[in-house]
């Protein structure tokens, strides 16, 4: 746990020594920042996490010897408690798919300034998603997308001009969240296509499983389903 008086204490890795040296020294010098380790690959960051057991953890996707994406499952499995905040060039959405399935909290490109990172590694420290307005963007394209050719999905209930009002009592955001669900996304990504703390998202989904019975994720789709919610 960090306080107002306590650094958040901060591994950055990046191949590239310019960018990550330029790194290092602009965090370096917020004084509620305290960078412990640099790295210059995955391996290299698991590493200094496993050493200096850091409280969040600024990395790159595109890195030799174990990528991000690889270092970000490595680091969600074996670090649960250090943040993994992703700074790439990168918003497709293959990459940021595969980032937040690995168990990144946040995901920033590199056109933000050191404010926006500063406050994204605080944010996932603590729980909370921080996305950059294109992943966001990337996000809301992926989730409205047809998963695979064929019949079209049709929309929420709530999003139906003329429809019946919701059963089991399920509000329009449970409606919304219950759709993503059926469509595929985990929570993570329905967090950053909503906008909503991973923490709001979890609340509205256990409502959604105790007003329609279900038990997992299997049982949320089926009802969705049925209902016409995906």
């Amino acid at each position: 746990m960090t306080g107002a008086t306590t650094p958040l204490r901060v591994i950055v890795a990046d191949d590239q020594a310019s960018v990550r040296e330029g790194l290092v020294l602009l965090l370096g010098a917020l004084p509620d920042i305290d960078v412990v380790g640099a790295a210059a690959d995955g391996a290299q960051a698991l590493d200094l996490v496993a050493e200096h057991r850091p409280d969040a953890i600024l990395l790159d996707l595109r890195m030799p010897v174990l990528d991000g994406i690889g270092a970000t499952r490595r680091l969600t499995a074996e670090h649960p408690s250090v943040a993994v905040v992703v700074l790439t060039t990168y918003a497709d959405d293959s990459s940021v798919l595969d980032a937040l399935r690995a168990g990144a909290r946040s995901y920033l490109t590199k056109d933000a300034d050191r404010t926006d990172i500063a406050r994204a590694l605080h944010a996932a420290a603590g729980g909370l998603a921080v996305l950059d307005p294109r992943v966001q963007a990337t996000l809301l394209a992926a989730a409205s997308a047809p998963a695979a050719p064929g019949p079209s999905v049709p929309p929420p209930a709530a999003a139906r001009p003329g429809a019946v009002p919701l059963p089991d009592g399920l509000t329009q955001r449970e409606a919304e969240i219950l759709a993503l669900i059926a469509r595929g996304l985990n929570n993570p990504e329905i967090a950053a296509a909503l906008v909503l703390s991973g923490h709001t998202v979890k609340t509205h989904i256990n409502r959604i499983f105790a007003k329609t019975g279900s038990r997992d994720r299997t049982a949320a789709v089926a009802y969705a389903q049925r209902h016409h919610l995906g």
